[in-house]
């Protein structure tokens, strides 16, 4: 039995793009359905569009953690589960990956005799992020190499649920569109994402799908969710191709740069009149000047609402990506300073 992706007993998070009712596409780290259904196997009818990278989606069976690689183009029928108990079980699919690759999402094949059972409300509490690889939860389970340059690989450790944004967001029980894009910078024509022509989150914030091909790029309607609170984790990709703001803080290049990311922290602020936003970088190596430019910025907007968060060995963590164990710390700072902010934030 086909359970099609309009069946009102699924449940979905993420920005998703939902363009056709019966076929969205998942673009973001995070996104996620979940299923509870009686039977014995679960397979997920999807289409694979990949831009770079092998693809792989990441799924819990009742509780347990998998992952399936998918082809990389064509429609397929993914196998999931098989051989469980003739009893009730619960499913989370969701997207491991950032837009290295997209898929279109057709529906669960279940027992023909399968019942399905309403899945438990979402939490209240929203969170949104503006990140890069980190954010995304990029070569996260690469954990013999915490502290230490990236291994080669061809995006099998890379598992946002062990990202520091969505480890966040389960601590403090809020659900979470994470805008999450490795090699992101803020500016077009900088960082590492979709070059040789560089886009940066300035094109990627209001879109659903952003990457140049396959898809062409599609507005996302912000009233679809309202975030309590809004992380901007941009700044250290934007070192590329030019690190101008360790080389000259004073400089045209560095000027500009804090100009426009104090007009995106104004649009999004004009988007979310309420939301409390943080402001911070993360871990990652990186020039402390980037840091002094958003603190600056921090302080002209002089909005008491409008935070900037360091972690305790900001910048200075690890030269490769975040793993679990400095994903788990830098989460557990981040929601400290948010429970500092007080209840009221959630309201």
């Amino acid at each position: 039995m086909l359970i099609k992706p309009d069946n009102p007993l699924l449940q979905y998070s993420g920005r998703i793009d939902w363009t056709d009712k019966t076929a969205p596409v998942f673009v973001y780290p995070c996104s996620y359905i979940k299923i509870i259904f009686s039977g014995t196997r679960v397979a997920a009818v999807v289409e694979n569009h990949k831009s770079y990278w092998s693809s792989y989606l990441g799924f819990f069976i009742d509780g347990e953690q998998k992952c399936v690689k998918l082809s990389d183009t064509g429609r397929e029928t993914v196998l999931l589960a098989d051989g469980l108990t003739d009893a009730e079980h619960e499913l989370m699919l969701f997207k491991r990956m950032d837009s290295c690759h997209t898929f279109t999402f057709y529906g669960f094949e279940v027992d023909d005799s399968a019942v399905l059972r309403e899945v438990e409300p979402k939490p209240e509490r929203r969170i949104e992020v503006y990140g890069d690889s980190v954010s995304a939860g990029e070569v996260s389970e690469a954990v013999d190499c915490v502290g230490q340059p990236d291994p080669e690989h061809d995006g099998e450790y890379s598992n946002s649920y062990y990202s520091y944004t969505w480890m966040t967001a389960r601590n403090l029980n809020a659900e979470i569109h994470d805008i999450a894009q490795g090699g992101a910078a803020l500016l077009d024509g900088t960082g590492w994402f979709a070059g040789p022509d560089f886009v940066g989150m300035e094109s990627i914030y209001d879109k659903i799908q952003y990457y140049p091909e396959p898809e062409k790029p599609s507005k996302w309607d912000f009233q679809l969710y309202r975030p309590h609170v809004v992380i901007v984790a941009i700044g250290q990709n934007d070192a590329n191709p030019d690190n101008y703001m360790a080389e000259d803080y004073e400089g045209e290049k560095a000027q500009h740069w804090r100009k426009s990311y104090r007009d995106f922290i104004a649009k999004l602020r004009v988007i979310y009149p309420k939301a409390t936003i943080i402001l911070a970088t993360t871990i990652l190596e990186h020039d402390a000047n980037w840091d002094k430019a958003i603190d600056e910025v921090c302080r002209e907007l002089a909005d008491e609402r409008i935070h900037h968060f360091l972690y305790s060995n900001n910048g200075a963590g690890t030269p490769g990506h975040i793993r679990i164990p400095e994903a788990e710390k830098m989460s557990e700072e981040l929601t400290a300073f948010i429970e500092s902010l007080g209840e009221e934030i959630w309201e």
